[in-house]
């Protein structure tokens, strides 16, 4: 059975607890701005009190477009992440695309994310699990847009059958016709009924697929966040950009830096709330 809360380093996060909050920029795209980035979002969690994992990708590879950009690669991406964590104290995390990434992301960042059109990928969960294990750290898997919420269970019992029990589960939308995606808020009980904490991705839930370059409404953030905290999600994964305007992936669905005090704040209160009121209890047990 899978922890529950699950230890990211000092970080702890599940039932009960505050929300845990997992934002940096989508990708890459230069170390100023990572390094920029984390450092702001390290003096809100110290000043707010807020738990907080920087994310950043070091390749998008699941991009649309051949033109679209896709940022520096595993070996100069991981080696920013690590400036990030050496300067900042926050504990990183990043999505892998090959089983042949793993190990090497597993040394830099506290949290393998597995992105959600590759969550059914075996070899790729393995991998994850093992270099999870090796380093204790945790293995965050996004539930793909084209897969039921009581189908995730499948993936929780792979990495459970390699031996690993620190896993996250992350809502993302689910797809619905063509170019639109849906939140079912139901999945997040129901995916909590697996054992591991549940995360709502606040930021690809406002994506509109489709086209060389994926669109968004970035708008309707704080509100399917703030369905999802009363539903009991256990973590907000929000992705940042001190311009997303000039984003170089993402920009329509990323929150404008400026903005993330407030929102997490605001986030932060409905879960206490949450919490104060008993709200976990309510989630039927598996």
């Amino acid at each position: 059975m899978s922890q529950n809360p699950v230890s990211i380093g000092q970080v702890q996060c599940g039932k009960n607890l505050p929300l845990v909050f997992i934002a940096g920029p989508c990708v890459i795209e230069s170390e100023e701005l990572v390094l920029t980035t984390a450092r702001r979002l390290a003096e809100i969690a110290s000043k707010e009190n807020l738990s907080l994992i920087f994310k950043c990708s070091f390749d998008k590879a699941n991009r649309t477009s051949v033109d679209s950009f896709r940022g520096p690669g595993l070996e100069r991406g991981l080696e920013i992440l690590a400036k990030v964590k050496q300067e900042t104290g926050l504990e990183v995390t990043t999505d892998i695309h090959e089983p042949c990434q793993a190990a090497s992301a597993a040394e830099v960042c506290r949290i393998l994310q597995i992105p959600a059109f590759l969550a059914r990928q075996t070899d790729l969960l393995e991998a994850a699990s093992k270099a999870a294990i090796k380093y204790e750290g945790v293995v965050n898997i996004k539930k793909p847009q084209f897969v039921a919420p009581e189908d995730c269970i499948h993936a929780v019992k792979k990495c459970e059958a390699f031996g690993l029990d620190r896993l996250m589960l992350t809502e993302r939308g689910t797809t619905f016709g063509y170019g639109r995606l849906v939140n079912d808020l139901r999945c997040i009980p129901i995916m909590q009924q697996m054992g591991p904490p549940v995360i709502f991705d606040a930021t690809h839930s406002v994506q509109t697929p489709g086209g060389k370059s994926t669109g968004g409404d970035r708008e309707m953030i704080p509100f399917l966040a703030r369905a999802a905290v009363a539903c009991g999600c256990d973590g907000i994964f929000a992705e940042t950009h001190p311009d997303p305007s000039q984003a170089l992936s993402d920009g329509p669905n990323m929150l404008p830096l400026d903005d993330f005090t407030g929102f997490a704040l605001q986030m932060q209160r409905f879960r206490d709330l949450f919490n104060e009121i008993g709200g976990a209890s309510d989630i039927p047990s598996a």
